[in-house]
């Protein structure tokens, strides 16, 4: 069983730059896919960026140039720097670790509001 926790969302304006954190604990980190996904509110949750384990990344077109994700092994954290923020970035952030034999697990999501 991974628990995933995550932090650093809040409210900023449009333009501003966040960093999301997710830490997990109760599995081997390095052996998982770790990925981004938000939910709008009246809308589905979608993927935002996703980092392999063999350390490929894939990134939802709407973030591209935008948002990097990162991960340190060490310290069992994923990471999503997010800068030049849109009002449509406005959402739910939902960490996932996944891994076709160890399972696929979600954090309690955090809110992230870009709003001046």
């Amino acid at each position: 069983q991974v628990h995933l926790v995550e932090s650093g969302g809040g409210l900023v304006q449009p333009g501003g730059s966040l960093r999301l954190s997710c830490t997990a604990s109760g599995g081997i980190f390095r052996f998982y896919n770790m990925g981004w996904y938000r939910q709008a509110p009246g809308k589905q949750r979608v993927l935002v960026a996703v980092l392999t384990s063999g350390g490929s990344t894939n990134y939802a077109d709407s973030v591209k140039g935008r948002f990097t994700i990162s991960r340190d092994n060490a310290r069992n954290t994923v990471y999503l720097q997010m800068n030049s923020l849109k009002p449509e970035d406005t959402a739910v952030y939902y960490c996932n670790a996944a891994n076709v034999h160890y399972g696929n697990y979600w954090g309690q999501g955090i809110q992230v509001t870009v709003s001046s």
